[in-house]
Order: C-alpha cells, then sequence, then structure tokens
C-alpha cells in the first residue's frame, strides 16, 4: 500500500484522505446507506478524476447484482435500482468468484447481459473492488472507462473507500435489524392486542395483511383460506394503492403461491406471475404483482390457509420474508381458532335456542302448520338461507310443501305439489339421505332448469324419517353466489328433523287416541240411544198397555166391589208412576227430544223440569252435528243436576251461541262455589266427552262466589 501512496501524487493523496474523511464522517454520523452510496460514488470519480463510479450489492443467491448508487455525467443503462443477472464473464461476476479486485480490458466478444449493456453504452474497460461485509462479499465498488486505460493502481485505491463502505453497510444493517426488529414487534403487539381484544376474523385478516405488507416491506398483502372442494378463498388483503376488492372471491390453486404452499405444505415464492396460468393469477397480474411470497397457516394441526406479500417491481422481495410473514402466522391461527371456537359455541347456542322455541311450541300444543312454519322460520335463519320449507311424502314419493319460509313463498307455496321425478325433494326420497347441491350451473335437467329459473345456487336438505319410514324432508335454498356456505348444514338440519319426527309421531298419536275417543263415545251414544229406543218401542209401550187394560178392567168392576175398584186405582196410579220414572230413566239414557227437535227445546225441557230456576238464552237454533248436541245437552243437564244437589243456589243461568265454527255453552250460577272436578262431581265425564270430539272445558268455581263452567265445542266437518 505504502508503494502505492508512494506513486500517488501529493495534491491527490490530501485529496484523496481528505475524501476518505468525509464519507468516515458520514458514516460516524450514522447517515443512511444509500445517502453514504451516493457520496462514496461521487468522491471516488471526483477525487480519482474517473469519468464514472457506481456501488452495487449482490443478492443472496449470486446470480445478479443490484446497482444502488451512480456518479456520471453521460447516460447510460447502468442506473441506480436495475437488475442485473450475472450470466457471463464480467469485472462483477470475477469479483464475487474471487473476492478480489478485477477489471475487463475489453467487452467486445464477451458473452452475457452485463457485457451486451457495456458496449450499448460504450464502456470498454471496467474495473472494479469488493466490498467485504461480515467476511462475504457484500457487493462491489466499480468504475468504467469508454477509451481511456486506468491506471494500474486504481484497484488499490478502490479499496480504502471499500472499507469505509463496509463499515457503513454493517453499522446500517445493524441499525436497520435493530429497528426492523423494534418495528415488526410493535407489528405483532398490535395484532396480538387484537386478538386478545376478541376481534372478529375479517378485523384481524385486514390488520395482519396491512401490517405485513408495511412491515416487508412489500407492495402488497393477501390472506386466503383453504375449501375442501380444492379452491381458496381471499379473505382478507391489502394494497399499496389502496383497497382490495378480492375478498370472498373463489380461486383454483392454479398458478397461485397458495397452491404452492398447499402442495408443498410449506413456505413459497412466485418469482414471475407473467407466466402463471390461472384466474388467480390473472387478478395478480390486473392488480401490477410481478412477484409473491406465501407461508402457510396451521390451525391446530391442519393447514388451513396461506399468508402472502407481493411486489409490483422487478425487486424480488427480501431474502428473510418467509420468516418474517410466519412470525404473524401464528397469530393468525390463534385468531382463527379463538374465532372458530366462539363461533361454534355461539352455532351450538344459536341451534339450541332454535330447537328450544320450536320444541316450546310442540309442548305448547299449537297447531301442526304453526309448528311446520315455525320449523322453516328457524332454519332459513340459522342456515342464513334465502328459503327454507318443509315437505311431507306421499306413499308413492309425490311430495307436497307444507311450509314455506322466505324469497320464494310466492313460486314455493304451502300446498305446491312439484311432481317432477327429477326434482330435489325427489332425489332425497330415492336415496333417504341427506343431500346438498353446491351450484345449480352444472346440473341438467328439469332440476338444473328450475333451480336456475328460481335464482337458487345452492341448496342442501335433510330427510325426516318417522318410525323407520321416510315421511318428509326438509328443504333450504341460497340465492347467492357460491356453493353452500355452511359446511355443517345437514348436521344442523338433523335437529330440527328429529325434532319434527318427534311432534308429528306424538301429533299422530295424539289424533288416533281422539279418534279412538271418539269412536268410543258414539259408540256408547250409539247405544244409550238404542236403548232408549228400545225401552221406548219396548217396555214402555208395554207397561202403557197394560195400564189401559187395568183401566179397562177397572170400569167395568161393579160398583158394589168398592174394594176392588179402590185396589185397582191404586195398581193404576203405581202402575204411572213406575211408566214415569221408566221414561225418566230412557231420558237420562239418551235424550229423545233432542234427535226430535234440537238443541235448543231439549234445553228448554231440561230447564222447565230443573227445581232450580234457569234463565235460558239460546243463540243456536239450527241444527248442529249430532256429537255436538248430545255434548252439549249432558253439559246442561250435568250443570244443572250438580247444582240442584251441591250448589245451595237461588238461580242459574244458561247461555248457549255458535260462531266462529264454534258452539260454546256457558252455566252459571250464584251458589257456594267450591266445586272440584276431582271430587267426582261427573265434571270429568264432562271433560272428557268434550275433548274427544276436540273441544275444552273450564271451571272457575271460587268459594262463596258460585261457580262458572264454560265449554267449547268445534263444529266442523270432523264433528258432522
Amino acid at each position: 500500500m505504502s508503494q502505492v501512496r508512494d506513486r500517488v501524487p501529493v495534491r491527490s493523496l490530501a485529496e484523496e484522505q481528505a475524501a476518505l474523511r468525509r464519507v468516515a464522517t458520514l458514516v460516524a454520523e450514522g447517515a443512511p446507506a444509500d445517502e453514504v452510496f451516493s457520496v462514496v460514488a461521487q468522491e471516488v470519480a471526483q477525487v480519482m478524476h474517473l469519468a464514472n463510479a457506481a456501488v452495487s450489492r449482490y443478492d443472496d443467491d449470486g446470480t445478479a447484482m443490484t446497482i444502488l448508487a451512480v456518479w456520471d455525467d453521460r447516460p447510460h443503462g447502468f442506473q441506480p435500482g436495475t437488475r442485473w443477472p450475472l450470466d457471463g464473464r464480467s469485472m462483477s461476476a470475477e469479483v464475487l468468484r474471487t473476492g478480489r479486485p478485477a477489471r475487463v480490458e475489453d467487452y467486445a466478444d464477451l458473452p452475457g447481459s452485463l457485457a451486451a449493456e457495456a458496449r450499448e453504452s460504450g464502456l470498454n474497460r471496467i474495473v472494479g473492488a469488493p466490498i467485504i461485509v461480515d467476511g462475504r462479499v457484500w457487493g462491489v465498488i466499480s468504475t468504467s472507462s469508454p477509451e481511456s486505460p486506468f491506471p494500474d493502481d486504481v484497484e488499490d485505491r478502490l479499496a480504502e473507500f471499500t472499507e469505509l463502505v463496509a463499515t457503513a453497510i454493517a453499522n446500517s444493517q445493524a441499525r436497520e435489524e435493530l429497528t426492523r426488529l423494534a418495528d415488526e414487534q410493535a407489528a405483532l403487539r398490535r395484532v396480538a392486542t387484537l386478538v386478545a381484544h376478541g376481534a372478529t376474523p375479517a378485523e384481524v385478516f385486514a390488520a395482519v395483511s396491512a401490517e405485513v405488507a408495511r412491515m416487508v416491506p412489500a407492495d402488497g398483502a393477501a390472506l386466503t383460506r383453504f375449501e375442501a372442494d380444492g379452491t381458496v378463498t381471499a379473505l382478507g388483503g391489502w394494497t399499496s394503492a389502496g383497497g382490495y376488492v378480492y375478498v370472498g372471491e373463489r380461486y383454483a390453486l392454479e398458478g397461485t403461491v397458495s397452491g404452492l404452499v398447499f402442495e408443498t405444505r410449506r413456505p413459497s415464492r412466485i418469482d414471475n406471475y407473467a407466466e402463471q396460468p390461472g384466474a388467480a393469477a390473472a387478478a395478480g397480474r390486473a392488480m401490477g404483482w410481478r412477484s409473491s411470497v406465501g407461508v402457510p397457516i396451521t390451525v391446530e394441526g391442519r393447514l388451513w390457509g396461506v399468508l402472502a406479500v407481493v411486489s409490483t417491481t422487478d425487486r424480488p422481495l427480501p431474502h428473510d420474508t418467509e420468516r418474517r410473514l410466519a412470525e404473524f402466522t401464528e397469530l393468525v391461527a390463534t385468531a382463527i381458532a379463538n374465532a372458530e371456537s366462539r363461533e361454534a359455541l355461539t352455532k351450538i347456542a344459536e341451534e339450541q335456542a332454535a330447537l328450544r322455541r320450536v320444541a316450546t311450541l310442540i309442548a305448547r300444543g299449537v297447531s301442526h302448520a304453526e309448528v311446520l312454519d315455525a320449523v322453516a322460520a328457524e332454519v332459513g335463519r340459522l342456515l342464513g338461507a334465502e328459503w327454507a320449507g318443509v315437505h311431507r311424502y306421499d306413499a308413492d314419493g309425490g311430495v307436497a310443501i307444507l311450509s314455506s319460509h322466505g324469497n320464494l313463498t310466492t313460486e314455493l307455496p304451502v300446498g305446491a305439489r312439484p311432481v317432477h321425478r327429477e326434482g330435489f325433494a325427489a332425489a332425497i326420497w330415492r336415496t333417504g339421505h341427506s343431500d346438498r347441491i353446491e351450484s345449480f350451473d352444472d346440473i341438467s335437467g328439469h332440476l338444473g332448469a328450475r333451480g336456475r329459473e328460481l335464482g337458487v345456487r345452492s341448496a342442501v336438505g335433510a330427510p325426516i324419517t318417522l318410525e323407520g319410514r321416510l315421511w318428509g324432508v326438509i328443504i333450504a335454498l341460497w340465492q347467492r353466489e357460491g356453493p353452500v356456505p355452511v359446511k355443517d348444514a345437514e348436521g344442523l338440519l338433523v335437529g330440527f328433523t328429529e325434532l319434527l319426527a318427534s311432534a308429528i309421531a306424538n301429533a299422530e298419536s295424539r289424533a288416533e287416541l281422539d279418534a279412538s275417543r271418539a269412536r268410543i263415545v258414539a259408540t256408547a251414544d250409539a247405544t244409550r240411544r238404542r236403548i232408549e229406543r228400545d225401552l221406548h218401542d219396548g217396555a214402555q209401550q208395554r207397561l202403557v198397555s197394560l195400564a189401559l187394560e187395568v183401566r179397562a178392567a177397572q170400569a167395568s168392576v161393579p160398583p158394589d166391589l168398592g174394594e176392588l175398584r179402590a185396589e185397582l186405582s191404586r195398581i193404576v196410579e203405581g202402575h204411572a208412576g213406575v211408566l214415569d220414572e221408566l221414561r225418566e230413566i230412557a231420558q237420562g239414557i239418551h235424550p229423545a227430544g233432542l234427535a226430535d227437535g234440537g238443541l235448543g227445546p231439549a234445553l228448554r225441557t231440561l230447564a222447565r223440569r230443573s227445581p232450580i230456576p234457569v234463565e235460558l238464552d239460546v243463540q243456536a237454533e239450527t241444527r248442529l252435528p249430532e256429537q255436538v248436541e248430545v255434548a252439549a245437552y249432558y253439559v246442561v243437564s250435568e250443570a244443572l243436576a250438580n247444582v240442584a244437589k251441591h250448589a245451595c243456589a237461588s238461580g242459574v243461568h244458561v247461555a248457549v251461541d255458535a260462531r266462529d265454527g264454534i258452539l260454546r255453552v256457558a252455566v252459571r250460577d250464584d251458589g257456594l262455589g267450591g266445586a272440584d272436578p276431582a271430587l267426582g262431581s261427573g265434571l270429568l265425564g264432562l271433560k272428557d266427552r268434550a275433548e274427544a270430539i276436540g273441544g275444552r272445558i273450564s271451571l272457575e268455581s271460587p268459594p262463596g262466589a258460585g261457580t262458572s263452567l264454560l265449554v267449547e265445542l268445534p263444529v266442523d266437518d270432523g264433528n258432522q
């Protein structure tokens, strides 16, 4: 080195030392590396009286170099930010290979990108010295000349500047590493805070995308989720231009960094989107993407998705991008696991609440139609479906819609009978199992045409099985884009199908019981009517004939036989009493006048015979179904008998009214009250009779305030 300096003129040496001090001062003051590079290029060119100077950095894999700073008084292609492959013999490649200064005196016949640009720019001679940082060749300081040869010592003089540049780089890298670590930790803390506060997955995804893009730095970021059908869904993203319009979009894995991660289960890179196939790559190109890096997101041992960053420039993403992204994927995985746990608990709670609401309706004994409507509404709400309905199968597989809820109630009304054998309900009938259609676009025939006509995009259905037989099906339809949005929709429907099956079985059992009770009552009434008729046509008629014969015999007795006449008179009177008692018995067995004159006259007869004054108000003079009239008659008869026996009442009010398909019978007295059906007052029998024909009975009898009895009997075709 001293020999070199001996050959350098004193003035040049002083200028060189001054330049080195200026650069050293910048380094000592902690100037940014970019500023140091620019100053070094200028000082080298000016102090050494060179036409130009440049500072360049080698890529980690040694296949290319990037120009960081240039000082030159003429234009050429070697500008800051440009990246050049080391694809042929060149000064830069030789410096990297040997770690020593190198020069090329003539680029005229050399191959490679650097040699071609040198010839294009008229730079025939180039010399450079390595920048060694932490024992490795980090970069090169170089200069070029169009014509003039270089001094012999130019490499050694350049080397003096490379030491300062190396120091600046080391300091800058240390500061940048500390700053990067601080920024990275701050970003991780911000995301961790969101996760800890229970932010929604969408909020976490958006925050992570923005944080990693700024930290890397990158021009954009995206977070995607793998789907069961082999596609990937964009869940969140960020771009330096603002806005990310692809949230919710699904793409095939072809041509994506997500696809590479899916194949390898490891971090992956795409260095050039221009050559990638598929819709996702096309979307990336539309946003200006040039390259990307993606790392897997693993949730509870399963590959869940990918966190990726992208670059819109030719400059590759930093070599440690994969490691830095991986730190965020752990937080994302935690957020997803927490969110999935919360969503699962919420879903279970919502499902149980919906099932409880339906079960409550069933327990209250509401109508079958109300239960089915409630099931359709709850299914639609729970699954977020645009339409839901309950269908019932016929014996031959035909189907009728029993309940319809949602956007398609006009097109799919209650009572409609889709008859086509290619329908969705028919498909479930054939298999007896739950089924789903992810897209009607791919369905041919009537089913596909009908789905597209209704604007339906996807569907799911679950069978209702009752005591081993297929009774019906619950179907949910979605009109939004995409497949069925609920992964376990069939499982959610099972709870409703089981509940419906239980309710239907109970309803059918109740219907069978009610029918059986009605048959028993009808049979008993028919038997009573036959007994009453037999008594009237048999014993009563014979007693009447005997009475006439006795009276005839009494009339033929001679006047002198007074005792015999008196005896026969007593027999006639006793016979009349027996006949009256028999008529009373027959009337109690079945009121003959009810069949002849109807309910009004029969009740008026009862009122006249009551020992307690009766105020009768009958607003039902038209004939009613026989079972209804008989039940109403016995209600009034039993009530009047109870009043006479137990109430100590001064009067009774009886009101009968038929309207809105209901016959109402109200009996009210002003007696002692305190009536209790459990004590055997006959009210239990009345209750059974009323309920046997679908009616109901209510009793209010507070002690000391009289008794009010209300019976409501349906007047419909079922009681004709």
